[in-house]
């Protein structure tokens, strides 16, 4: 095998990806479909669910509510086993001082961004365990997993933690073969970025358009990154290519310098 081929995911991978309906998991869910994976797609919006449906034919897609078992046997199903999960649910959660937090809005977030990848992993780790092929666990991060983040403490708290979920989770899983990274996509153009970067600006007193200049000033490339860009990686981390990268929290941001 030539060494570029081994930059392309196998054929017929078997991928589960969570919250992928729209923004980044759906750009890696469209990643995969290029290269011919079988890819599921949950999401807690029926009607995103449904345009990615419409938009690709060949896909599986589920809406979760509560029940992660129900999904997730429907996925197994579908896909006959599981290559890849690829954890990827979350919120922007809320901005402010945190004295000023409402704790409702705390809890949730916790429990979309981190408690969610614990439900997923808890049922998808056994059906890793009997594959045969390049099994691997993909979580996404975020630059708030290795920086402090000023009035988005809900957000960043999930961030890091994740970070420490991958880490011991790759110890744990890799006598059975299983690699586990994170993605830390950095500052993602589209419109939950610019959902953040206007909240942030009410926060701090300034106009949308000196905030997004504030976070673009701290990127060393001076550019935003693209769902396309993550998708990329998340490519590469399935390919035989990373066959020995394993507890690796990876950025995708530019240089992001500080936030």
């Amino acid at each position: 095998m030539k060494t570029v081929d081994l930059l392309k995911p196998d054929a017929g991978l078997r991928v589960f990806i969570s919250g992928a309906a729209t923004g980044i998991g759906a750009a890696i869910a469209e990643a995969f479909l290029e290269t011919g994976a079988a890819v599921y797609v949950c999401d807690i919006n029926p009607a995103a669910v449904e345009a990615i449906r419409k938009k690709h034919p060949g896909i599986h897609a589920g809406v979760k509510r509560e029940d992660v078992d129900a999904v997730m046997a429907d996925a197994a199903g579908k896909l006959g086993g599981l290559d890849l999960l690829i954890n990827n649910a979350g919120i922007a959660g809320p901005t402010g001082a945190v004295e000023d937090l409402d704790a409702d809005a705390w809890d949730q977030t916790i429990n979309t961004n981190l408690n969610s990848q614990f439900y997923f992993l808890k049922r998808a780790v056994p059906l890793l365990k009997k594959t045969s092929e390049n099994p691997g666990i993909i979580t996404l991060s975020s630059v708030a997993g290795r920086l402090g983040y000023q009035f988005r403490t809900p957000y960043a708290s999930t961030k890091w933690a994740i970070v420490g979920l991958m880490k011991s989770l790759a110890v744990e899983l890799g006598p059975s073969n299983i690699r586990v990274n994170a993605i830390l996509p950095g500052v993602v153009e589209g419109e939950r970025m610019d959902g953040v970067i206007a909240a942030r600006a009410k926060t701090l007193g300034v106009s949308f358009d000196e905030m997004r200049e504030d976070y673009v000033k701290k990127i060393s490339l001076r550019r935003l990154v693209t769902t396309r860009d993550v998708a990329a990686m998340a490519l590469f981390l399935a390919s035989p290519a990373a066959r020995n990268i394993s507890g690796q929290a990876i950025s995708v941001d530019g240089n992001l310098e500080y936030l």
